[in-house]
């Protein structure tokens, strides 16, 4: 909606330009009339439309061509005034006024016109069959208005129509010439039909008519009115309704009528409230609302946008077979202006066999957008129209923003649900692989994957600890000299080498001393293509002795070459590691075979958990007398409890030392 409306009237001299605006700020006829009238401003809260109006007058005895012709550049609507009893003023109005405010305006943007017949009560009769014929020939005429400024006759409604034409404009809705809307409008109301269609079945049901209503109007629409707006349809459509249900033909239908009976104002509230500005385009503030994201922090969905996403899988997945085939994923863009996903998603996220996107992979590729480029995703939720059917303020309602990475290390937790891992490598090492090992693409599938279709981005979920998370993977391009901030920016890095390419390793070992040696993040080494023969690297120490040295884990071994989907261990301890960056153990992993996992198993046992219940009950209790504490008894059991669990802990201690 617009900040302010801004009117100009002109016309002929003498035709009451002045007496219209001074009668209705005053309420009455003014005996004396200037030349002009100052420019005046009407609150908003005088406005039927709450809009600040502001009203020009012109006058050709004191202003000059240049100075008119700069008025009519900032003016949203022009009110060209005639006299209804002098003739030569009507003709005037298409001989000289049209053709000289077209002159100064666009084509493509033209200001909107309202005639003003004024003096009508110095006649009897109307002027409104000549006045109709030139509405006809020119389409930028809004509409026509007879009035009097001596007898206030429609003096409101002149200037509320000069509001409206401003507004609610019929020319970016309507054509005139060919009586059909125009097809920018068609594009926008079936984009809101296909948002408001909550279950994709093509009608607008009863409960989604009512949801409609509600959420552009703020009203509910009674029963009968629903069934009154469906037997209007019915009676000049013959497929506008459909199993009681409005069809899209339907709903245009009515727009349509909306529009010819002067109701504009009703198709333009519902265009407003699904984004749409003046020139039937999605809003900028409505794609992009501001979101403030603090340094050091990472935007992520809440659980309820992925209940929102969910329902928007379900609307279009039509078979039922928890994946979105070619057709169903542009059924569901169909509500974008371009098709936001290329092939190269399809080696991003999780696919079925036949290579169609899975719903773990459609929530995965959002998560992925919101982690790398809140802005697209705010973008993308807004043509989904989430804010609507959400109900929220605006899409950023959507996003969750992480607290700062540092204070998750000092507080040694993190809240955060997924963790990027940026994956370092030379040329021929085995990157690419190892994202779409990720995947559970095997070898055999890889190969199949052309050039143009791969991606520098593999995300998935994994599990820690009972926590499903989602790791990012990102192959970073093996550049020494150029690392940027974002390849350097994760939470855990990944260095692979080939175990047959001698030269390898190096490269790896480069990188670490280079950038990560003395940051927090935590890495870890994986030896690639470990089903080929191990050639010794050319370093002056072994991966395994690097690994020692620097206190990271031992090598990963890691192949795609198998007969089914690569194993997932790494990447649950890549996911281990980015959640807890702290730890700086050995294994990382959640196998429940190696001393980490027993160990923290163990810890979390219901016997421990009983054992150290009644211990904090014995030490802390405020039932222990002066006597307890003197009594041999009851230190014996206090020194043997500390004993006992000291031996435990130097047994775990000693075992953790012999696995590493």
């Amino acid at each position: 909606m617009r900040k302010d409306v801004r009117i100009l009237l002109v016309g002929e001299p003498k035709v009451g330009k002045t007496s219209l605006i001074m009668s209705l700020v005053s309420e009455e006829f003014p005996e004396v009339v200037p030349y002009r009238a100052e420019e005046i401003t009407i609150p908003a809260d005088v406005t039927p439309e709450r809009v600040p109006t502001h009203i020009v007058d012109y006058s050709e005895a004191e202003q000059t061509d240049e100075q008119l012709y700069q008025e009519i550049s900032k003016a949203n609507v022009i009110c060209i005034v005639y006299s209804v009893n002098n003739k030569k003023s009507i003709e005037k109005v298409t001989s000289h006024w049209i053709p000289l405010i077209n002159e100064r305006t666009d084509k493509d943007s033209r200001i909107p016109l309202i005639l003003v017949g004024n003096k009508s009560d110095l006649v009897e009769h109307s002027s409104m069959e000549t006045v109709l014929t030139i509405m006809n020939k020119y389409s930028e005429i809004e509409t026509c208005v007879e009035c009097s400024a001596k007898s206030l006759k429609n003096i409101s409604e002149l200037f509320y129509y000069a509001q409206k034409a401003v507004l609610h404009p019929t020319g970016p809705l309507y054509c005139p010439d060919q009586k059909e809307m125009r097809l920018a409008c068609v594009r926008a109301l079936t984009r809101i039909f296909k948002v408001s269609d909550l279950d994709n079945d093509g009608i607008l049901n009863d409960y989604e008519l009512t949801f409609f209503q509600g959420t552009c109007f703020n009203t509910p629409l009674a029963p009968q009115a629903l069934e009154d707006v469906k037997n209007v349809v019915r009676k000049n459509l013959s497929d506008g309704v459909r199993n009681n249900g409005l069809t899209l033909k339907g709903f245009l239908f009515l727009h349509t009528l909306f529009i010819e009976r002067g109701r504009h104002e009703t198709t333009w509230a519902v265009l407003r409230r699904f984004g749409y500005d003046d020139n039937l385009e999605l809003h900028q503030d409505f794609l992009f609302p501001p979101l403030k994201i603090p340094p050091d922090c990472t935007t992520e969905l809440n659980h309820n946008t992925y209940l929102f996403l969910q329902s928007v899988f379900d609307k279009h997945d039509m078979d039922r077979d928890c994946a979105l085939s070619p057709e169903e994923l542009l059924d569901l863009f169909d509500v974008f202006p371009y098709v936001p996903w290329g092939l190269d998603v399809n080696n991003t996220v999780c696919t079925n066999d036949q290579g169609w996107i899975t719903y773990q992979g459609y929530l995965s590729q959002w998560t992925l957008t919101t982690f790398l480029d809140v802005q697209r995703c705010l973008e993308y939720l807004g043509y989904l129209g989430y804010s609507i059917i959400a109900e929220q303020e605006s899409q950023t309602s959507a996003i969750t923003v992480t607290r700062d990475k540092k204070i998750d290390l000092q507080k040694k937790q993190t809240q955060r649900n997924v963790f990027c891992c940026n994956v370092f490598g030379g040329i021929g090492s085995g990157k690419s692989s190892f994202l779409l090992g990720f995947l559970g693409r095997n070898l055999m599938c890889q190969r199949a994957i052309r050039e143009e279709h791969k991606s520098y981005y593999a995300i998935s979920t994994a599990h820690v600890y009972g926590q499903e998370k989602y790791l990012l993977l990102h192959e970073v391009f093996p550049d020494f000299d150029f690392l940027s901030e974002t390849d350097l920016a994760c939470d855990v890095v990944c260095l692979i080498y080939d175990v047959s390419n001698p030269c390898s390793f190096e490269y790896c070992a480069q990188i670490f001393k280079q950038y990560f040696m003395d940051s927090k993040i935590p890495c870890m080494l994986i030896a690639a293509k470990s089903d080929l023969p191990e050639t010794k690297q050319q370093y002056c120490m072994t991966p395994l002795e690097f690994c020692r040295k620097h206190k990271m884990p031992p090598p990963q071994s890691f192949t795609c070459n198998t007969a089914a989907a690569p194993s997932k261990d790494i990447f649950i301890k890549l996911t281990t590691m980015a959640m807890y960056p702290h730890a700086r153990l050995r294994c990382m992993c959640t196998c429940n075979r190696c001393t980490f996992c027993l160990c923290q198993n163990f810890l979390n046992s219901e016997l421990v958990q009983t054992v150290r219940t009644k211990l904090y009950t014995v030490i802390f209790s405020r039932h222990i007398t002066h006597a307890d504490l003197k009594s041999s008894t009851f230190w014996l059991r206090a020194s043997i409890g500390a004993t006992m669990c000291a031996v435990l802990g130097f047994a775990m201690y000693r075992a953790l030392l012999r696995s590493r």
